[in-house]
């Protein structure tokens, strides 16, 4: 349940980063996607309201460069990811919990690499935490980098595209949006607490089903 709280502390954290800046932006989305410790940041908050703000003028960059540069972060963030997998190696699995690293987080995302293949790199840039280490187990494995890059660059387009231009979107149509921003948080955490609700519930299940089965 701690991750449910994170979560919430997250979207109100998204419009402050935004607040301070363009590059302060660019910054956090490059450690979400591939600094170990960057999975608590806010991402897909921050993308939609980054767009959000940028239709209001609240941001002060244009759609296309703000766009353009999201992605270039995503993707350098991937790349830095993939490289610490790569020099840290099955080595990084014994590495002792601390503050910023945890190693559950690690085994989400080879769970998830495990179902999913090399696609989990498209997939997961839509799922907090899977967004961050995904691209680090894709090092650790050492997934060909011609294949690594391919799927890096789509899922960036797809995941800077959706909430960003969503964002954006939406304010263009509904210019008056942005006194209504405590509104839009508040529907942003309804619909995204919903699939971490539903897997605190599950894994709740599934502890005691491996208790009686052990019983």
């Amino acid at each position: 349940m701690d991750s449910f709280w994170q979560h919430l502390q997250n979207l109100y954290s998204a419009k402050s980063v935004i607040e301070l800046g363009f590059y302060v932006l660019l910054i956090v989305v490059f450690a979400e996607t591939g600094l170990f410790f960057g999975f608590f940041l806010p991402g897909d908050y921050l993308l939609f309201m980054a767009g959000l703000f940028c239709s209001t003028g609240q941001l002060g960059v244009p759609i296309t460069p703000l766009v353009l540069s999201l992605i270039a972060a995503g993707v350098l963030g991937n790349y830095t990811g993939y490289w610490f997998g790569v020099r840290t190696g099955p080595a990084l699995f014994n590495k002792d919990n601390s503050l910023f690293f945890k190693k559950h987080h690690l085994a989400i995302a080879k769970d998830f690499y495990s179902k999913y293949g090399a696609t989990a790199l498209v997939l997961g840039r839509f799922f907090p935490i899977i967004r961050t280490f995904a691209p680090i187990f894709a090092g650790v494995v050492k997934v060909d980098i011609k294949k690594f890059t391919l799927y890096n660059f789509i899922g960036c387009i797809l995941w800077v595209n959706v909430f960003t231009l969503g964002g954006f979107y939406m304010g263009i149509k509904y210019p008056h949006i942005k006194d209504y921003i405590r509104y839009i948080v508040l529907g942003l955490i309804i619909v995204t607490s919903l699939p971490l609700v539903f897997a605190f519930f599950k894994g709740r299940l599934r502890k005691r089903e491996n208790v009686k089965e052990l019983n």
